[in-house]
C-alpha cells in the first residue's frame, strides 16, 4: 500500500559541494573510536579495560540505566585508550585495529521462526539495538516499551546529504531482511520515500510505503511521523536510519555485527566531494584528505549535515549514526555593510534582504557566519514557513525556555526532535539556538515525566 504526502513548507538551501555518485578509495586509519555522546542520555559502564584485546562485535560498554543495551567494537584489535573529561566522564573509547576482523559469531537465525522476544534479545546482545531510537525524546529505544509503529525515512533532504538509494545499492536483500525483522517488533512499519523515487525502496514488502513530496525537512522522520501517525502523550514510536536497517538485515544473514558504512564527504571547500566505504568510528582525517581537503585551514568539519550535525575536527571519528561528513569555511570574515542586499552576491537568504531570490538555480559557497547576533524573539512568520508541522514553533520555544512542562506538552514537545528545528536555526532573525533549546527541553521532559 502506498500513500502520498505533499509538504509545502520548508526550504532548499543550494549549497555547493555535492558528492558525485561514485565510491572512491582512501587509505583508512587503523584507529577507531566509540563516542558515548553519540547516544544521547546514555551513561556508559565499561566491560573492557585499556590494553585488552577485543573482537569485532564484542561488547565494550553498556548503558548504566539499561544494562541489557550493549555497545560493541566495530573492529577487532586492542582497546588502547579510554579518553575521559571532567569528573572522569568517558568521551571516547579508542581501538587499534589488528586488520584481522576476528568477529563474535552469533548463530544465524531463521527470522520466520523467531518470536519478538527472541529477536529482541539477539539485537541487544549483538550491538544492533542502538540503531533503534525512539520518539518522543530522540534517544536509544527502551526494550521494555512497546512501540505503536516503526518509522524509516528512505530519503534525506538536508543540504548535501548522502543519497540513500545510492548508499543502499547492492544491499537490497539485506534491507528487505531488516524490514522483515523490524516488522516482528511493532504492529506496523512505515517507510517513506521521495515522490519521484524509482529505486528498490518503492517495492519493499512488509512495510507501508509513503511517497513524500517537498523540500527540507520533508526527509526528516519526525516530520513524516507527524503526517502519518502523530505521537500523543503516553505513546512511543521507534525510528531506524535506512542504512542501519540494512546492517540489521546483514546481521541476521551472517550472525556478525558488520559496521561497514558509506560516508559522503561534502562541502564548498572540498575539492573532490566523494563517497567512501568506512566503518563506524573510523578516523575522519584520511577520508577528508582523500577528498582533496586541507584540514589545516580555517574550516569546520561536521559529523552529519550542515544544519543538524555536530562540529568535530580532523582527528575526530565518523559518528555512530552518520553517513555524511560536511566541511564549511569558518565564518570569521565580515563584510562592511553586509546587511545591504547589493554588497556582495554570495549570501543566500530566505528573505529578500539578499539578491538570491533573483537567481533560483545558483548554488552558494556558504560558511559558518551567523550574519548577526542573538536578538529578541519577535513574530515574523519565519519559523512557521520552514516547519511543515501543525505546531507553533515560536510559542513552543518560549515555553521550553520557561520550562513550562504543561504548555510544552500542549504545544507538541512529544512530536519534535532537535533536527526538526534545524531550519529554524538557519532562517530565524533571532539567532537563538533552537535545536539546543529543544534538546534541553526534551531532557527536562525525560527527567520530570519519564
Amino acid at each position: 500500500m502506498s500513500t502520498d504526502i505533499t509538504l509545502r513548507k520548508g526550504l532548499k538551501i543550494p549549497l555547493k559541494g555535492k558528492a558525485k555518485k561514485k565510491i572512491n578509495s582512501a587509505k583508512l586509519s587503523d584507529t577507531f573510536s566509540l563516542c558515548p555522546d553519540d547516544f544521547h542520555g546514555v551513561v556508559p559502564k565499561m566491560h573492557c579495560k585499556e590494553g585488552e584485546s577485543v573482537k569485532q562485535g564484542q561488547p565494550v560498554f553498556y548503558a548504566k540505566t539499561s544494562p541489557e543495551i550493549e555497545f560493541v567494537s566495530p573492529v577487532s584489535g586492542t582497546l588502547t585508550k579510554i579518553v575521559r573529561g571532567a569528573k572522569r566522564r568517558i568521551l571516547a573509547i579508542e581501538i587499534q585495529s589488528d586488520g584481522k576482523d576476528t568477529a563474535v559469531k552469533h548463530k544465524p537465525a531463521d527470522l520466520a521462526k523467531l518470536s519478538a522476544d527472541e529477536l529482541k534479545k539477539l539485537l541487544l546482545s549483538s550491538g544492533c539495538w542502538p540503531f533503534i531510537k525512539q520518539r518522543p525524546y530522540d534517544v536509544v529505544a527502551q526494550p521494555t516499551q512497546a512501540p505503536k509503529a516503526i518509522f524509516i525515512s528512505g530519503f534525506n533532504t538536508a543540504p548535501l546529504a548522502a543519497e540513500l538509494p545510492f548508499l543502499l545499492a547492492g544491499q537490497e536483500e539485506d534491507f528487505q531482511r531488516g524490514i522483515d525483522a523490524l516488522a516482528k517488533l511493532a504492529p506496523k512499519v512505515h517507510l517513506s520515500v521521495a515522490a519521484d523515487d524509482s529505486s528498490f525502496l518503492s517495492s519493499i514488502t512488509g512495510a507501508e510505503i509513503h511517497r513524500v513530496k517537498g523540500v527540507h525537512p520533508a526527509g526528516n522522520v519526525g516530520v513524516q511521523i507527524h503526517h502519518i501517525d502523530p505521537i500523543n502523550a503516553g505513546e512511543v514510536a521507534w525510528t531506524v536510519h535506512a542504512e542501519d536497517v540494512a546492517i540489521i538485515g546483514r546481521f541476521f544473514a551472517t550472525g556478525i555485527f558488520d559496521a561497514t558504512r558509506t560516508v559522503a564527504v561534502v562541502g564548498p571547500v572540498v575539492a573532490k566531494p566523494s563517497y567512501f566505504k568506512v566503518r563506524i568510528g573510523a578516523a575522519i582525517a584520511p577520508i577528508v584528505s582523500a577528498a582533496g581537503l586541507d584540514a589545516s585551514g580555517q574550516i569546520r568539519i561536521i559529523n552529519g549535515d550542515v544544519l543538524s550535525g555536530k562540529a568535530t575536527h580532523a582527528d575526530g571519528a565518523v559518528g555512530f549514526y552518520n553517513n555524511t561528513v560536511s566541511v564549511l569555511a569558518e565564518g570569521n570574515r565580515y563584510r562592511m555593510f553586509g546587511w545591504l542586499p547589493f554588497v556582495g552576491n554570495s549570501l543566500f537568504s530566505m528573505s529578500r534582504t539578499s539578491l538570491s531570490w533573483l537567481f533560483p538555480k545558483k548554488s552558494y559557497a556558504l560558511d559558518t557566519n551567523m550574519n548577526g547576533e542573538e536578538r529578541a524573539l519577535v513574530v515574523t512568520g519565519e519559523m512557521e514557513r520552514v516547519l511543515p508541522m501543525d505546531i507553533l514553533p515560536m510559542q513552543l520555544l518560549k515555553e521550553c525556555l520557561a520550562e513550562n512542562i504543561e504548555k510544552m506538552e500542549a504545544l507538541g514537545i512529544y512530536e519534535v526532535a532537535p533536527e526538526d528545528f534545524a531550519l529554524v536555526d538557519y532562517t530565524s532573525t533571532s539567532k537563538l539556538e533552537a535545536q539546543s533549546i529543544i534538546r534541553k527541553a526534551l531532557d527536562l521532559m525525560i527527567k520530570e515525566v519519564g
